[in-house]
C-alpha cells in the first residue's frame, strides 16, 4: 500500500485559491523511513526558503551574573578641607576632568594668617635658639657654665623646633611653600588640589559657602580602572575560576556584548541574599569611556567551551518527539532526514549525528518550521 502525504507552505495557503505550484509534496511508501519532497525554484523563491551546511560552531555553558560598573577604592576620593574657611573660588561643574594637583576650588580665613605669622617667627628664632644651645652644650662640657643653662638652651631650641616643625606641616597640607614663604607672601586664601586625576562626580560647595573640616566638597573619581561588580549564587561557587571570560550587556540590551575576565573571586558570603561577590576586569580598557561607576550590568561568566557540529535552530523540526532536518537531493529533490541534536545556543543547535551526511550536503535552514504535516 502507498500513502500520500501533502505539506503545504503555511504562507502560501490562500483561502480563496490554491495553485499547483503552491503545494509542496511528500511521496513516501510504508516502508520508506525517509520522506521524498519536491520544492520548485518557484516554490522556494516565492516561500522564501534558505539552505545552509552544518558548521563548526561555539557552544558555551555558562553563569548568570548581575551586577554594576564601579571603580577600586584609590581611584575614587573624596575632597573636603583640612582648615575650616569661606569658598572664595569654584569654577567646576559635575563632569569635568581634573588632574592630580590641580586647583579645585580656594578658601579664605584670617586664620590662616597666624599660622603663617607664627611660622615664620618660630623660623627666625630657630637659628639663634640653635646657635645659644650648641655654646652652652660646649660650655657645659668644659665646666664653664651650669647644667640650668644648659637645659634651659636645649628646651628652648627644642621647643621651638617642634613648634616649627608643625607649622611647616600645616603650611604643607594649606599648599603653601614654607620654603618662598615672606612676611610679603603672607595670605589669607589657600588652594584645596586634587588628590588624584578623575572627573568631578558630585561637587557639593558654592561660593561664599562656609566649609568646615568635616564637610565633603566633591568627589572625585577615576573612571580608567573601571571595572565589574559581579554577584552569582553560592551554589554556582564551584564553577567559577580566575581568569574565566565573562559576556557583558547592559541591562534590556543584549545586542551590544563586551568582553571581560574574573578577576578575583570573593569567598565571603552574603548571609541575606546568599550571593558571593565577583571582581572582574574589562578586556577593551577603551570600553570604560563607554560606561560609568554605578551602571547596572548583567553577564555571563563562560565556565566551559566547546565548537561542535551544528545547525540553525529553525533548520530543526520536532514531530511527535522525533526530530527532523530537511537536505537536498538534487535539484527540486529533498529529503525529511531524522538529526540527533545536543546543547544548543546562540541561535545553533548541536547535531550529534552530523557523520551520517556528506560534508557539503545543504540543509533548508529557513521555513522548515513553516511545512505543516497535513
Amino acid at each position: 500500500m502507498k500513502g500520500l502525504f501533502i505539506i503545504a507552505i503555511a504562507s502560501l495557503i490562500s483561502c480563496n485559491s490554491k495553485t499547483k505550484e503552491d503545494v509542496i509534496t511528500i511521496e513516501a511508501t510504508e516502508t520508506t523511513e525517509k520522506d521524498n519532497i519536491t520544492i520548485t525554484d518557484a516554490q522556494f523563491v516565492s516561500s522564501n526558503l534558505e539552505l545552509g551546511k552544518i558548521t563548526k560552531q561555539e557552544f558555551i555553558t555558562s553563569v548568570k551574573a548581575n551586577g554594576m560598573f564601579d571603580v577600586p577604592p584609590e581611584n575614587k576620593a573624596t575632597v573636603s578641607a583640612y582648615f575650616a574657611g569661606y569658598v572664595k573660588n569654584i569654577s567646576l561643574l559635575p563632569g569635568d576632568r581634573v588632574k592630580k594637583g590641580q586647583v579645585l576650588f580656594t578658601l579664605e580665613n584670617p586664620e590662616y594668617v597666624q599660622i603663617q605669622q607664627d611660622f615664620l617667627e618660630a623660623k627666625s628664632k630657630l637659628n639663634y635658639l640653635k646657635a645659644d644651645y650648641e655654646r652652652q652644650k660646649t660650655l657645659y662640657k668644659d665646666n664653664v657654665t651650669s647644667q640650668k643653662n644648659y637645659l634651659k638652651a636645649e628646651s628652648d631650641y627644642k621647643v621651638t623646633l617642634a613648634q616649627f616643625q608643625s607649622l611647616q606641616k600645616k603650611l604643607s597640607m594649606m599648599n603653601i611653600n614654607s620654603n618662598a614663604l615672606t612676611g610679603e607672601s603672607i595670605n589669607s586664601v589657600i588652594s584645596v588640589t586634587s588628590p588624584i586625576s578623575g572627573i568631578a562626580t558630585s561637587i557639593e560647595v558654592s561660593k561664599g559657602m562656609f566649609l568646615n573640616p568635616s564637610d565633603v566638597a566633591m568627589t572625585i573619581t577615576n573612571t580608567d580602572l573601571l571595572h565589574l561588580e559581579l554577584k552569582i549564587f553560592e551554589n554556582d561557587l564551584p564553577l567559577i575560576k580566575e581568569e574565566q571570560p565573562i559576556k557583558i550587556h547592559l541591562q534590556n540590551n543584549s545586542n551590544q556584548v563586551y568582553e571581560g575576565i574574573v578577576h578575583l573571586i570573593n569567598r565571603a558570603i552574603n548571609p541575606t541574599e546568599r550571593t558571593i561577590d565577583i571582581h572582574g576586569d574589562l578586556v577593551n580598557e577603551e570600553d570604560a569611556k563607554l560606561f560609568a561607576p554605578g551602571m547596572y550590568l548583567e553577564a555571563d561568566i563562560i565556565t566551559s567551551s566547546d565548537v561542535l557540529d551544528a545547525l540553525p535552530n529553525e533548520a530543526v523540526i520536532n514531530i511527535e518527539s522525533n526530530n527532523y532536518a530537511i537536505i537536498k537531493q538534487g535539484i527540486a529533490s529533498y529529503k525529511k532526514v531524522p538529526v540527533q541534536i545536543g546543547k544548543s545556543s546562540n541561535g545553533y543547535i548541536q547535531i550529534l549525528n552530523a557523520a551520517d551526511f556528506n560534508p557539503g550536503s545543504e540543509f533548508l535552514t529557513k521555513g522548515a518550521f513553516n511545512l505543516i504535516v497535513e
